[in-house]
C-alpha cells in the first residue's frame, strides 16, 4: 500500500531559499532519515518557497501564496508499507513531524519516474472535503477518464502523480518533546483538502501554468503549482 506523506510548515517561518546553508542543513536532516527508512520511501520531492506559488481555479491564473492558509506544503514522501500502522512508524521520524506536521493519506493510484528533477513541478489538486469522491465508484471512474484524456493530451511529460483517498481517512502527525500526537484527519485548517497531484515537466513556468489549466478539477477545486528543487543539480 501506498502513503502520500504532506510536509507542513507555518507560512509566516522564515522562507529557506534552496542553495542557502540553512536549505543544505534542512536537505541533511532529511537525507539521514532517508537513509533509515531505506527502501520504505517510494517517491517524492521537494518544493521551492510558497511565495513562489501559482494557483488555479476555474481557469483563472493567480500568484503567490494562498492567503486561507496558515500552514503550507513544503514537499511530500511516499511510503510503500504493508499497513498504515507501519507507515506512521517511520513517519513519526520525518523532520517536518517536529517543525510542522505531516497528514499521512492512503493512496489509490501512486507512480512516479526515476532520474533527474530538474524540470518538475508539483501540482497539488485541491477541494472542499465534502467533494471527496470514493475511489470505485462510478463517480470515480468518471473522473478518472477525464485525468485519462489529459494524459493524453499532454503526452509524455508527466513524471507521476497520485490519487488519494478521502480525508475520513488521514491521519495527522505531530511530535512535540519527543512524544508523537496522532489525530484522525487532516490537520490544517482549511475549507481545501488535497485529493491527488501530477509531477510534469516543463521547461519555465509559463509552460508549466499553461499545463496545469487543462488538469481537470472538481467544480469547487483548485490547484496549487509549485517547481520542484533539483536537489542533484
Amino acid at each position: 500500500m501506498h502513503y502520500l506523506a504532506l510536509l507542513f510548515g507555518r507560512e509566516d517561518a522564515p522562507a529557506v531559499e534552496p542553495g542557502s546553508p540553512e536549505f543544505d542543513a534542512e536537505v541533511a536532516r532529511y537525507a539521514e532519515f532517508e537513509a533509515a527508512a531505506g527502501a520504505a520511501i517510494a517517491g517524492g520531492a521537494v518544493l521551492h518557497p510558497s511565495s513562489t506559488t501559482v494557483h488555479v481555479r476555474d481557469s483563472v491564473v493567480t500568484d503567490g501564496p494562498f492567503v486561507e492558509q496558515a500552514e503550507v506544503v513544503g514537499g511530500f514522501t511516499v511510503f510503500e508499507n504493508e499497513n498504515l500502522d507501519d507507515c506512521l512508524q517511520l513517519v513519526k521520524g520525518v523532520p517536518a513531524a517536529e517543525d510542522g506536521f505531516v497528514e499521512v493519506w492512503p493512496m489509490a493510484e501512486f507512480s512516479q519516474a526515476d532520474g533527474s528533477q530538474a524540470d518538475w513541478w508539483l501540482a497539488l489538486l485541491l477541494e472542499p472535503p465534502g467533494d471527496a469522491v470514493t475511489p470505485g465508484t462510478p463517480e470515480w471512474e468518471a473522473g478518472v477518464a477525464r485525468h485519462v484524456r489529459f494524459g493524453e493530451q499532454v503526452g509524455d511529460i508527466i513524471r507521476g502523480g497520485g490519487a488519494l483517498h478521502p480525508a475520513s481517512s488521514v491521519t495527522s502527525v505531530r511530535v512535540r518533546d519527543g512524544q508523537a500526537l496522532l489525530t484522525d484527519g487532516p490537520f490544517a485548517e482549511g475549507a481545501e483538502v488535497a485529493n491527488g497531484y501530477y509531477l510534469f515537466a516543463a521547461p519555465d513556468q509559463e509552460t508549466a501554468t499553461a499545463i496545469a489549466v487543462q488538469i481537470p478539477l472538481g467544480a469547487k477545486g483548485r490547484l496549487e503549482l509549485r517547481r520542484v528543487v533539483d536537489l542533484e543539480g
